[in-house]
């Protein structure tokens, strides 16, 4: 029987397949097209996708949410329709205040941030440090309508773990269709 020169290869193979699976990248990056939101965008990784009913400022919609998440970074777009256009846009800031709850920015912080990362109505921004997961936390976020059409692209992380480039990528890259 011929065992030893088995050996070698084998643990050839073995070595060559751990190095393979170590240069995996961590940002895969992936173009989505999402069926029930009518958008476009690159996800860092596989995203999953959640529907839920949420009230946004009074209206109670079927909020759908697709999301990714890198080294504790959640890359994450929602989406729902409003009864008509006029309402989607008043959504928009109501939408942005219950994130900016969420992370404990309230009062007079909130609308800080609310001011300053977005002076355009047609377009809501945000840019706010809060707390979550006991330690602070980081939103960066874009608010949009398009017809009846609602839609919040979101990255939320701790603020250090959140490269701008990445999130810059996330953000741009998102496309209504």
């Amino acid at each position: 029987m011929h065992i030893k020169p088995l050996l070698p290869a084998f643990a050839s193979a073995v070595l060559v397949s751990t190095l393979l699976s170590g240069c995996s990248p961590t940002y895969n990056w992936r173009d989505y097209t999402s069926s029930e939101g009518a958008y476009r965008i690159m996800f860092p990784s596989k995203p999953s996708t959640h529907t839920r009913s949420v009230d946004l400022g009074g209206i109670r919609v079927d909020m759908t949410m697709t999301a990714a998440e890198v080294e504790g970074t959640t890359f994450a777009v929602g989406t729902a329709l409003a009864p008509d256009p006029a309402l989607a846009q008043a959504t928009l800031p109501a939408m942005r205040q219950a994130l900016l709850r969420n992370i404990g920015v309230t009062g007079a912080a909130a609308e800080a941030a609310s001011e300053a990362a977005a002076p355009d109505a047609a377009k809501l921004d945000v840019d706010a440090t809060g707390k979550g997961n006991g330690g602070p936390v980081r939103l960066v976020g874009r608010f949009a309508a398009k017809g009846a059409r609602v839609y919040q692209v979101i990255v939320v992380g701790k603020p250090g773990a959140m490269p701008p480039e990445h999130t810059e990528q996330f953000l741009t890259s998102f496309a209504p269709q």
